[in-house]
């Protein structure tokens, strides 16, 4: 056994040894239960103590000569999570995670050169190097009822590197492989569910949770009796394997251009794996894995995905929730599409009654309509039963009047993006609810603090911006206007964490944060086309970023009036910094609402987009266009950060994660704009401390 590297603080996954006679005279198995000693919400994970834990108990079982098997299984419900990212940033040399790379391999690597078959029961959780010490067993079986499982390293800057890239696709192919390895980490982490693990090869056998061990040992047993013949399709080693791992290098290069290393390294890997010896394998990954836990791309995903795990979940500035009042009703102000979806998020997280209002009956019943046929979907994908779909529906009603909301505890308003229309809504809300009713707008570049002035009791207001599709994403602005108190601030919390959004307290600014930033970002790009820069040009210039779509896909998802609205909106905020197009303008007018046409697969830009846009004779390529935008980007996010606008450059850098789908390799815009000396060019200092989210000078 050799010595491992140590981590401060590291919550330490012992392996708990025991010893089973197996049924029908097959012998004894020694059983290895990974434990950290906490309940599933901390679930089980490897640093160096956790190896060295394993390391003994594989000393311990290989020194019996009586065992038929060696078993390897989890706490309940969780089998393993791979790596303790925690080491990461403690890593201050290149030499030290080398050593945890070479040691991790050392140790799994033993479980298949023990003298007797070894058996990896899969009964929850197993992600990373989870998933990968059961691929060192010889055989597999995986829980019906187990959660995310996958290898999701290339999402946050790494590569499978304790054997991963070697046993995965020498498993099931090199194709299937690169699903796992790649494609489903940079399409938002996808996990496998444990059919697909059965169905893909990673799993010989699958069994109901509720006797999961027991029915697994059976089954183990029938496999060193002769009973259960497991057979593995022969893996094409030919042209096959080449075409898998070309078309991962296509599916990275249209997803994240060349701005994540990760993935790249990760399919050299995986071609290496076709001709090389596990040995050179496994040293390729430690020399991977070493380059990337030094690199500053790596550092940047562990810091998002800190964001997203721990500030999201710890939203800075807020009052105690012991302020917050109790919500037994739900009033929504329009039955419009946003509004509809708001109703149905409000009752199916909430439970409790949701009453929607508008205009005329029509519009109304229209909007209860698409609550309901959205729980009829739900029960028929058996997400939810026929008693629950009902008791969802009869939580959802409709009504002309706003004497509905007579007794509602939370009021919030999804009309026209207008201020006295907004206004005069407050003013008819308030009229007929309670005093302590909370009154909440989903206003997306307004002034709260405006639209609550004329109210008898203004400190009831708050912003609760949503962000589209409401079930879908998971940022909430939440946003305190001048006099909004803290029992209403508490309020607003608390529901926000209740409907499981990543809740972040923003200042009462223009457009906020996201469409604050986003606005300025795109009035950038559509100000260079006006110039003489073609749609092209100007559309694909971001794309070495590799963010999830480009400027003139994203105004088309968000509507062309409504992304002039709120340039027209933050230009009488900033005049001197925000753009409004006439050809933006003139592309409302003509009732357009895309740049781009696609004709046979084919995109080009829209005929009659190209005649109503009178362009200047000023072109910029592609890199000019690029840096103006994050230059802008620079400016706005250090002008909103002495404003006040958020506590900290980590709430921007959530806010853009969570609501504007910024790529978590990048770690979020201010890690990007300092790795890329943008943030020094144009403020003449970074936004994080180096070794925030980068490696420590």
């Amino acid at each position: 056994m050799s010595e491992t590297p140590t981590v401060a603080d590291e919550v330490v996954t012992k392996a708990i040894v025991r010893y089973l006679d197996l049924p029908f005279g097959a012998g004894t198995a020694a059983m290895i239960t990974l434990d950290n000693g906490f309940d599933h919400t901390k679930p089980n994970s490897f640093g160096p103590g956790g190896l060295k834990s394993i390391d003994e108990a594989l000393d311990e079982v290989s020194a019996r000569t009586d065992l038929a098997a060696v078993c390897l299984t989890g706490k309940p419900f969780i089998f393993a999570v791979g790596a303790d990212l925690t080491a990461v940033p403690q890593a201050t040399d290149r030499s030290q995670a080398l050593q945890l790379g070479k040691e991790g391999h050392r140790v799994f690597n033993r479980f298949s050169e023990l003298s007797v078959p070894t058996f990896a029961f899969i009964n929850g959780a197993a992600m990373g190097g989870g998933l990968e010490i059961g691929l060192h067993c010889k055989y597999r079986t995986v829980s019906a009822g187990a959660a995310a499982i996958a290898l999701p390293e290339c999402f946050l800057g790494l590569v499978p590197g304790w054997g991963g890239t070697y046993l995965l696709p020498n498993l099931i192919g090199a194709d299937k492989a690169v699903s796992v390895i790649v494609e489903n980490s940079l399409s938002q982490n996808r996990m496998l569910k444990p059919k697909e693990v059965l169905d893909l090869g990673i799993a010989d056998a699958m069994f109901e949770p509720a006797d999961f061990i027991e029915q697994s040992l059976y089954w183990a047993v029938g496999v060193l009796r002769g009973d259960h013949k497991v057979e593995r399709p022969e893996v094409d080693r030919g042209q096959a394997w080449d075409d898998a791992v070309a078309k991962g290098r296509a599916f990275v290069a249209g997803k994240v251009g060349s701005a994540a290393p990760a993935p790249l390294r990760a399919l050299d890997l995986i071609e290496l794996a076709k001709t090389a010896t596990k040995d050179e394998c496994y040293a390729a990954e430690d020399e991977a894995l070493a380059d990337l836990v030094m690199s500053e791309e790596l550092r940047s995903g562990l810091y998002a995905f800190d964001l997203v795990q721990k500030r999201a979940k710890r939203p800075v500035g807020v009052p105690d929730k012991s302020l917050a009042r109790k919500v037994t009703k739900v009033g929504v102000v329009g039955a419009g599409l946003m509004a509809s979806q708001m109703a149905l998020l409000f009752a199916r997280s909430l439970q409790v009654p949701v009453v929607m209002t508008d205009l005329d009956q029509e519009r109304v019943d229209k909007g209860v309509a698409y609550a309901h046929g959205e729980i009829d979907k739900l029960a028929a994908k058996n997400r939810v039963n026929g008693d629950k779909a009902n008791r969802l529906k009869g939580l959802i009603s409709g009504s002309v009047s706003k004497d509905a909301f007579s007794d509602a505890d939370f009021v919030i308003e999804a009309v026209f993006e207008d201020m006295k229309v907004k206004q005069q809504v407050f003013a008819e809300v308030e009229a007929v609810v309670t005093p302590e009713c909370i009154l909440a707008t989903n206003t997306s570049s307004l002034s709260v603090t405006e639209m609550a002035s004329k109210l008898a009791h203004p400190e009831r207001v708050v912003g609760f911006h949503f962000f589209n599709p409401v079930a879908v994403m998971p940022l909430l602005e939440i946003v305190r206007a001048e006099q909004t108190d803290d029992a209403t601030l508490a309020t607003a919390f608390v529901v926000g964490k209740s409907l499981k959004k990543s809740c972040v307290l923003v200042k009462d600014a223009p457009a906020f944060v996201v469409n604050r930033l986003l606005t300025r970002f795109m009035g950038e790009v559509t100000k260079s086309v006006d110039e003489g820069t073609s749609f092209e040009v100007a559309d694909n210039a971001l794309n070495p970023l590799g963010l999830p779509m480009s400027p003139f896909v994203l105004m088309s998802l968000v509507g062309p009036a409504v992304a002039f609205h709120v340039s027209e909106t933050m230009k009488e905020a900033f005049p001197d910094r925000f753009y409004v197009s006439d050809n933006l303008k003139r592309l409302v007018e003509a009732k357009k609402t895309a740049i781009w046409s696609w004709d046979g697969g084919t995109q080009h830009v829209d005929p009659e987009v190209a005649e109503i846009f009178i362009q200047g004779d000023s072109p910029l390529t592609s890199e000019q266009v690029r840096d103006r935008a994050l230059d802008a980007m620079a400016q706005e996010i250090q002008l909103m950060l002495d404003e006040g606008v958020v506590a900290q450059a980590q709430d921007i850098d959530l806010c853009m994660i969570m609501g504007a789908g910024w790529p978590f390799h990048l770690g979020g815009i201010t890690p990007y704009l300092d790795r890329t000396g943008v943030s020094e060019r144009v403020n003449g200092k970074r936004f994080l401390a180096p070794g925030v989210a980068s490696v420590p000078a």
